[in-house]
């Protein structure tokens, strides 16, 4: 049994079940980060058929799309109402009201954003690739305490913060834990943790089904 066998079990079943009509529109607001400018550029909104969606537009796993229409709201106890795609939302949902109802500390929760901010750059420097949050499969728990860091392979003091908090597990309950019961419910649903991604970074607050 693979660490996404939740996951993908209940998009089988999601899959089989007969599911509402597609929208007949797509629509969404956009970005490109500049690695250059450090900052988000080209914003816009795009609307257009929900038929003629192209394949960066979707989710090759989830079949969740960048499009509003494909989004839900969740609304759970003591934080603000998020957006994630209807296909995990129920994963989502299901695995937070059990930590809120033990008592772990959620603050705040962050889904649905669409932006460019992964994949190759071009010649001006742009990133050319949607983010996980942009087919609103992915979920940011406490930012405020738990930060994307960068120069980052194994965590110590020369990882530089990027967004977010400083991710400080021992001194804030807010911070998520390695084996603790929000990281640990998650990835028995088939997410997996940022905090535990290879490479140059560490995204403490994030989880999908690709950890990116």
């Amino acid at each position: 049994m693979t660490r996404h066998t939740a996951l993908l079990l209940a998009l089988f079943t999601l899959w089989t079940t007969e599911l509402p009509a597609a929208p007949s529109l797509c629509s969404y607001d956009t970005y490109q980060w500049s690695t250059i400018e450090k900052r988000a550029v080209n914003r816009q909104r795009v609307t257009h058929p929900y038929s003629e969606l192209v394949d960066d537009e979707v989710d090759p796993m989830t079949g969740c799309s960048v499009c509003r229409e494909d989004q839900v709201e969740l609304v759970l106890p003591n934080i603000e109402p998020f957006l994630v795609c209807h296909v995990v939302a129920p994963a989502i949902e299901a695995t937070l009201r059990e930590l809120i109802e033990e008592g772990e500390p959620i603050e705040q929760v962050v889904g649905y954003r669409v932006g460019m901010t992964r994949g190759e750059t071009d010649k001006h420097g742009l990133r050319t690739a949607f983010s996980n949050h942009s087919y609103g499969v992915a979920i940011d728990i406490n930012p405020a305490h738990n930060g994307l860091y960068d120069r980052c392979v194994d965590f110590g003091p020369r990882c530089r913060l990027l967004r977010g908090g400083e991710w400080q597990p021992q001194l804030h309950s807010a911070s998520l834990r390695v084996n603790g019961p929000i990281v640990t419910r998650f990835k028995q649903q088939g997410f997996m943790w940022g905090g535990e991604i290879r490479g140059r970074q560490k995204d403490f607050m994030h989880f999908s089904p690709t950890g990116y």
